[in-house]
């Protein structure tokens, strides 16, 4: 094999193995939003496991090296445990680093691990053979010719780059890539329509982890070692810096960023002349590219070379334009949702509570916020809930829908206690909410936002993983004729394409409730509906709840507009200063009321 052909090998494992790297590592920060900067010790975890499954005895060659366990597996066993194993430290990873933290201080706690670890495999000699690292690991290929092995490792590592891609598409196409996606924009909404936030970061980080383990084992079986100076902090940096410039959350885009970045210079800085008296200073002349080049593409186009997709379903715009859903048409049910109790006649209708909250207590820094609130929305009713600015309001809310944990106190859904269950699983149970400024996922167009709404889709479970879109296709098309009935039903159908983010401040109003209203829910938590809505988009709400209130669904609204309250609310409670001060069936009465008069004009 003549120098350049080597070298050609070289090239092509390293890129192999950086992509396969850098393709997990886009599962979680492109798509998933987990700024894992710890990143690099799941790739180190799947070399070190690789190396000490295959080295076998540490007594072996004069016991010059000194490493734990130290047994001979088959190549393919030892990779699949490598994987295992980063996969378990992914999960490790998140369970100890996205749990409680900011998303700030999230990174940089998993930094902080990513640092401790390389000290600690430095500092002792017996876990890896120390800062001298790990060598003579055997090559899987050894038994060929040099040529032969060489160009073998190559094809290897591209066929598991192959499978490496199918993997990552099962999560970032249809369905599951859109809830990811989700929850990489906003975590509260995400959780408030039903989404198990740290249950699926911590999938993804097995994912990714898994992933990173294989690049980990692939790499050391090729160059046959492996030392704390290979995964040092900054290469974590390298791979997000190929992911920003080549476009993340596009899987072709982080090949071309792999390619540029990870290859091109980091690895081209290497043939540049060397400078007298600065022998660092080439290599280090790589790593301020990448620097410069990263923040270049930050600032001037966030979106990368290749940026992230946005599927677009114009066809079908104009197919529900040409046949309009009927005015009273919100979404019919699908045959495996969650079932939903029939729709109350009007005799029965609001006489028992679907929602209960009982003496709930919620202090912040001393301050009690909510101070023994009780009150309940009857069922197939509208329960108003006014009061002043500061009155606990939002708060209540919170707790209804288990964003804020009550200090004390019960809250009963159809007479259950959920008082210990999240804001997910309350969702998922037919208590849905919005939020007091709107939440919506800005990276998702419109339609996106209604769709990954919708509960119990095929392609968001693992069948549906295994067997891709043969498996969910049809639920798909089902999905989508839901969100542009209910696109049509809100007038809002010349917007289904357009990315969240661009939409005025009313228009995220209307999404906020169109997304809500696809969960279908028994009880809909509205808080300021009509804040920031045109008279026109504010009745076109009324009406849809007046629509909504005929089938069965029941209503808890926060509002300041009066009017909107004394034309929808059946009851009304008032709030000041944590407390339910009065409540009524008639508006009217409420304001003739002493206590209520001196609440708004004193809080």
């Amino acid at each position: 094999m003549n120098p350049m052909e080597y070298y050609v090998t070289i090239i092509a494992v390293y890129l192999g193995t950086d992509l396969i790297a850098a393709w997990g590592m886009n599962l979680e920060f492109g798509v998933a939003g987990i700024a894992n900067f710890a990143y690099i010790l799941l790739v180190a975890a799947g070399g070190y496991t690789y190396a000490v499954l295959t080295l076998g005895s540490s007594a072996a060659h004069s016991g010059f090296q000194q490493y734990i366990l130290g047994v001979k597996f088959p190549v393919v066993i030892a990779i699949l445990l490598a994987m295992a194993v980063a996969a378990g430290l992914g999960i490790v990873l998140g369970l100890t680093g996205l749990r409680r933290l900011r998303p700030d201080y999230q990174a940089l706690t998993l930094l902080i691990m990513s640092i401790a670890a390389g000290v600690i495999v430095t500092a002792d000699n017996g876990l890896f053979n120390g800062n001298s690292g790990l060598s003579l690991i055997p090559d899987p290929l050894a038994s060929l010719s040099i040529t032969a092995s060489a160009w073998a490792y190559v094809a290897l590592v591209a066929a598991l780059c192959v499978v490496s891609l199918v993997i990552v598409r099962r999560f970032t196409a249809g369905p599951l890539g859109r809830t990811l996606r989700s929850v990489r924009d906003d975590e509260q909404a995400a959780s408030a329509i039903g989404k198990n936030v740290v249950g699926l970061r911590i999938l993804v980080q097995a994912v990714g982890g898994a992933l990173a383990g294989l690049s980990g084992a692939l790499l050391v079986g090729f160059i046959g070692g492996w030392a704390p100076g290979s995964w040092t902090y900054v290469e974590t940096f390298a791979l997000l810096s190929a992911i920003i410039v080549g476009g993340r959350a596009n899987n072709m885009g982080v090949f071309v960023g792999t390619a540029v970045v990870l290859i091109a210079v980091l690895q081209g800085v290497q043939y540049l002349p060397s400078v007298p008296g600065q022998p660092e200073l080439v290599p280090d002349l790589g790593w301020m590219v990448l620097g410069i080049m990263t923040i270049a593409f930050l600032w001037i186009w966030p979106r990368g070379v290749v940026p992230e997709r946005r599927p677009t379903y114009d066809s079908l715009v104009e197919v529900e334009r040409s046949s309009p859903s009927s005015p009273l048409h919100v979404a019919p049910r699908r045959p495996h949702a969650r079932p939903r109790r029939p729709a109350p006649t009007a005799e029965v209708a609001g006489s028992s509570a679907v929602l209960e909250l009982t003496d709930v207590v919620r202090t912040f820094g001393g301050v009690r916020a909510v101070d023994g609130c009780t009150l309940s929305v009857g069922r197939g009713t509208i329960t108003g809930l006014i009061g002043p600015n500061g009155a606990g309001k939002s708060t209540v809310m919170g707790i209804a829908s288990g964003f804020v944990r009550p200090d004390q106190g019960v809250v009963r859904l159809n007479g259950r206690d959920v008082t210990g269950d999240g804001a997910h699983r309350r969702a998922r149970a037919g208590l849905v909410r919005t939020f007091q400024l709107p939440r919506e996922f800005g990276g998702l167009t419109m339609i996106e936002n209604l769709l990954v709404a919708i509960p119990n889709q095929r392609g968001e479970s693992a069948l549906g993983m295994l067997l891709g879109r043969s498996y969910w296709g049809a639920d798909e098309k089902e999905c989508l004729d839901r969100a542009m009935g209910m696109l049509s039903l809100f007038g809002m159908l010349d917007k289904a394409n357009e990315y969240a983010r661009r939409l005025s401040g009313g228009q995220k109003r209307m999404l906020e409730i169109m997304r809500a209203l696809m969960l279908q829910p028994e009880v809909l938590l509205l808080d300021e509906p009509m804040a920031g809505l045109s008279p026109l988009l504010s009745s076109r709400v009324e009406e849809a709840c007046t629509a909504l209130r005929a089938t069965g669904m029941s209503m808890l609204l926060v509002e300041h507009e009066m009017g909107a309250v004394e034309r929808l609310c059946d009851h009304v409670f008032v709030m000041a200063q944590g407390r339910v001060l009065v409540e009524s069936s008639s508006l009217s009465e409420l304001r003739t009321q002493q206590a209520v008069q001196d609440a708004y004009l004193v809080g």
